[in-house]
């Protein structure tokens, strides 16, 4: 593929994705591992997860943050630039649009109802990219990988854990099986 088309595939990508994606990061996630890693087989999956994780763990918005990262990852910084373009026009105009008609929007009864509705479909897609995100690790990790990801969920959820915290237990385990892996493949004898 020549770069021009693959710059505008980018583009067109992003844009569209980050056209339809309602309900912040979590869901453009999902949407973004659908199409460069099923559809356009740009990204691997368990590369595509590990850039899903570096997002939402960096500073900022995170459909922000994956564009970047996906955007690098497929076309260098030119990439980088055209993703983060693609993945920031649509909330622009539609917050440039919303804010004109804002007192509008606010009182009607058939928007308050829609966004209403978009909820479930929210929650649904984000359920659908946290089952689908478990079958990875454990495909890659193991269970005791799947039971980090459920304690960190409970710990957030249930107990009220600032999110800092659970990222910063999670990357020391993350450190901790490295090095016991790594040192556990040192002892072994060469084959």
């Amino acid at each position: 593929m020549d770069k021009r088309k693959k710059y505008l595939t980018l583009f067109l990508s992003t844009l569209t994705i980050s056209s339809f994606t309602f309900g912040g990061g979590y869901v453009i996630i999902s949407l973004l591992k659908k199409k460069f890693t099923d559809e356009l087989h740009w990204i691997e999956e368990k590369e595509m997860l590990n850039l899903a994780a570096i997002a939402q763990s960096a500073p900022g918005a995170v459909a922000v943050n994956a564009a970047i990262l996906v955007g690098y990852r497929t076309a260098g910084i030119i990439g980088t630039i055209i993703a983060v373009f693609g993945t920031i026009i649509p909330p622009f105009v539609i917050i440039s649009l919303i804010s004109l008609c804002y007192t509008a929007f606010r009182e009607n009864l058939i928007v308050a109802a829609v966004l209403k509705g978009m909820q479930s479909g929210i929650a649904a897609v984000i359920a659908d990219v946290t089952i689908n995100l478990c079958g990875s690790v454990y495909k890659e990790s193991g269970i005791l990988s799947v039971l980090v990801m459920a304690a960190a969920f409970c710990a957030s959820w249930f107990f009220g854990v600032n999110v800092l915290w659970i990222i910063l237990a999670c990357a020391i385990y993350g450190i901790l099986r490295t090095f016991f892996t790594l040192s556990k493949k040192k002892e072994e004898p060469a084959k």
